[in-house]
């Protein structure tokens, strides 16, 4: 399947409901590839009705029982989404309910680096063997990368649509033009995080055009960095780390920005911030629409436990003798 295109009985409405989820200003991606699995679908049972049926749907999940439980939940929701939209204009039309939604009981915790991990992947980024031969920027592309993963916490998919020009190294800070959700923001960088990319920039104009609107992170030939190539040399540095395990097991490229989100509030905790009062605020720093969003990303460490604990632990002090001064 190489292209978005509906064939069903139902291609005009899928594509009229596309377009309105698109004009509603939702990029609509990967959710149309899904919905272009259920046209398929429809077109192998040879579907000859102008609604969905609840036996549709029955027969589309158990087509899709082999596929990981996380999958099918993904590809079940836009379905459900378009059967909403096709109710409106048919009673006779379907509608699952969510709590058909398949779980995912083995899914794993996500997986939060330490700081010395994070050191340790840098490292070995830059330990990256040069190849081709003439690509000397391989190492220093992944070192920078993987250290902006982590110091930003922005998504793989928005680093790598990164332009030169999205990089502003006078305030510092960088443009994430269009986000998850559509949303453009700005991302203020740390001095440190500014220097590297500063660095990092003025070796890649050295190996390829720099125009102004040149992808920022480029592979070989000169063009924009795939997510294939980021995430196969991502694998490389965690098996030099002895980090790698299962493909469906421990790290990967985005549990950098898990532990951004960790780390930052472990911080907060330590330095006795309020954490209700910021939490919107680093829901939009991550481009979250819904404060709902970052609270995933937010996972009970030892660490984190720990402060917790002594901040309770002196709160429930105080409230026993106020007048007491414990350090």
């Amino acid at each position: 399947m190489s292209k978005k295109t509906f064939n069903s009985i139902l291609a005009n409405d899928m594509r009229d409901f596309v377009a309105l989820r698109q004009m509603e200003g939702k990029d609509y991606g990967a959710q149309t590839w899904n919905l272009v699995y259920f046209d398929r679908f429809l077109c192998d049972i040879d579907w000859e009705h102008r609604w969905i049926s609840q036996e549709v749907i029955d027969r589309y999940c158990l087509n899709n029982r082999e596929r990981a439980p996380g999958t099918q939940r993904v590809m079940l929701s836009v379905v459900r989404r378009f059967c909403s939209y096709m109710a409106l204009f048919d009673s006779r039309s379907y509608v699952p309910e969510s709590k058909r939604m398949p779980i995912c009981p083995d899914q794993q915790m996500p997986f939060v680096f330490t700081k010395e991990q994070v050191c340790l992947l840098v490292a070995e980024a830059g330990r990256l063997p040069v190849y081709p031969s003439w690509f000397s920027l391989r190492p220093h592309l992944y070192a920078t990368l993987v250290g902006l993963l982590y110091t930003t916490g922005v998504r793989i998919s928005e680093a790598l649509a990164l332009n030169i020009e999205d990089i502003d190294l006078r305030v510092p800070r960088m443009l994430i033009r269009k986000g998850k959700f559509g949303k453009s923001r700005w991302i203020p960088l740390s001095q440190s995080t500014a220097d590297k990319l500063e660095e990092y920039l003025k070796m890649r104009a050295a190996a390829a055009p720099a125009t102004p609107d040149a992808p920022a992170f480029i592979s070989c030939r000169g063009r924009r960095l795939t997510h294939t190539n980021a995430y196969g040399n991502f694998r490389r540095i965690l098996r030099a780390c002895n980090l790698a395990r299962r493909a469906r097991e421990g790290p990967n490229i985005h549990s950098l920005r898990h532990s951004f989100a960790c780390h930052r509030l472990l911080e907060w905790y330590r330095e006795g911030i309020d954490i209700n009062a910021r939490l919107p605020a680093l829901s939009t720093y991550m481009g979250h629409v819904s404060i709902h969003f970052t609270r995933r990303y937010l996972h009970a460490t030892p660490e984190l436990l720990e402060e917790v604990h002594q901040r309770f632990l002196q709160h429930y002090r105080q409230l026993i003798n106020p007048e007491t001064d414990y350090e």
